[in-house]
């Protein structure tokens, strides 16, 4: 096996706390690479970083609490 090949695993295995990396993954596993997009990539790394920014994020109760 090849170092590049076991990197790639050991990502897979390794969880990560960023739910839009797990999401990613996921959809990833359904979508073939012809079926993507132009900004596919592009699109999953904006919102990592989104979630990644420091700060505090409203969940759904707080967003339905200030309507």
């Amino acid at each position: 096996m090849t170092a590049e090949i076991r990197a790639i695993l050991d990502r897979l295995r390794t969880p990560t706390d960023n739910v839009v990396t797990r999401a990613r993954r996921m959809v990833e596993a359904h979508v073939p690479e012809d079926r993507r997009g132009p900004g596919w990539d592009r699109h999953w790394r904006e919102l990592e970083a989104y979630l990644e920014l420091p700060g505090q994020w409203p969940g759904k109760a707080e967003v339905e609490e200030d309507r």
